[in-house]
């Protein structure tokens, strides 16, 4: 387990070193005889290890050094542990990658995933129980409502940018805004009944963080009783955003981050079950990403920044 304090620990101090020194070597595994993909927690520990660990083999299988998986407690530790060299590649949400970005950590943003609609990106939406009594965002005034994490996209950004935008501000239109700490507990605050509404992702009506949680048997109402989709209302849509990218560190030698790249667009025709896998089979194939398509969710997190410096 990856936090902002241990940043893998002592063990990883050698690659640290090696994870930001720059000069091109003829072998760059010599000094990268193992690597470290660190992810955030979109889901719990577990499944999120499930998920991610496939594809730290895949990529020690391809790069021909081990891979070592370490799923962080929160997104600040991902953006650390890249700072401290700790990481050698990541994957963000986009607003993690964006907060890396404005602090200072140099990372490259290699591939996002291209979902089966076609689309490269999602949307954040605000939930809440299809038998409750709120039927539109401006029902929930004065309610509680889950958030993820600070540094999440769909789970706090984007909610709070677009709400803003309509004239409602996230910490003073709702009673009170907690952070859940992953897209999975979130929605299981609401199905809890812990609180009134829930922030999350949204990729379409079968594809999104709900239906995966749902195809897993994991979402149950507070009598224990087994949930599905139509269980939950969208009550809040944002506009469309671009996917996270796996990113590497910018220092590595431009031929290991050439071959970190390639592996992930290979994955899919390589290793077509542990692809399949990163999204319960609704991803097609990963697709390059710039920096530039990014650039308006650095400005949406920077806007946040401003808001929240003018109301404290």
């Amino acid at each position: 387990m990856l936090n902002r304090r241990t940043l893998f620990g002592a063990a990883f101090a050698g690659l640290a070193l090696a994870g930001v020194a720059s000069p091109a070597f003829a072998d760059w595994k010599a000094d990268f005889p193992e690597l470290t993909i660190a992810v955030i927690p979109a889901e719990n520990a577990s499944t999120t290890t499930d998920r991610y660990q496939p594809l730290a083999d895949y990529l020690g299988k391809q790069l021909g050094v081990p891979v070592k998986l370490a799923v962080a407690t929160d997104y600040a530790a991902v953006i650390e542990a890249q700072r401290a060299g700790n990481a050698q590649i990541a994957m963000y949400g986009p607003a993690s990658y964006a907060r890396a970005v404005l602090t200072g950590v140099e990372v490259d943003p290699l591939v996002v995933p291209r979902h089966s609609n076609g689309a490269t990106g999602y949307y954040s939406v605000i939930y809440t129980l299809a038998n409750g009594p709120y039927k539109s965002i401006d029902d929930l005034k004065g309610k509680t409502l889950a958030l993820v994490d600070s540094n999440s996209t769909s789970g706090n950004n984007a909610p709070r940018f677009f709400l803003h935008r309509d004239g409602k501000d996230v910490d003073t239109f709702f009673g009170k805004a907690i952070f859940a700490g992953s897209h999975d507990n979130a929605v299981l605050a609401l199905a809890q009944g812990t609180v009134d509404a829930a922030a999350n992702s949204w990729n379409s009506e079968d594809d999104s963080n709900l239906t995966r949680m749902i195809s897993k048997g994991v979402l149950k109402n507070a009598d224990g009783k087994p949930m599905t989709k139509e269980d939950f209302r969208i009550v809040f849509k944002t506009d469309f955003l671009p996917e996270g990218p796996f990113s590497v560190l910018s220092a590595l030698p431009a031929d290991l981050k050439a071959q970190i790249k390639q592996a992930f667009l290979d994955m899919p025709k390589n290793d077509a079950k542990a692809f399949a896998g990163l999204s319960d089979g609704k991803d097609t194939e990963f697709v390059a990403i710039e920096p530039a398509t990014l650039q308006p969710i650095i400005d949406m997190v920077k806007f946040n920044d401003e808001q929240r410096k003018k109301g404290s």
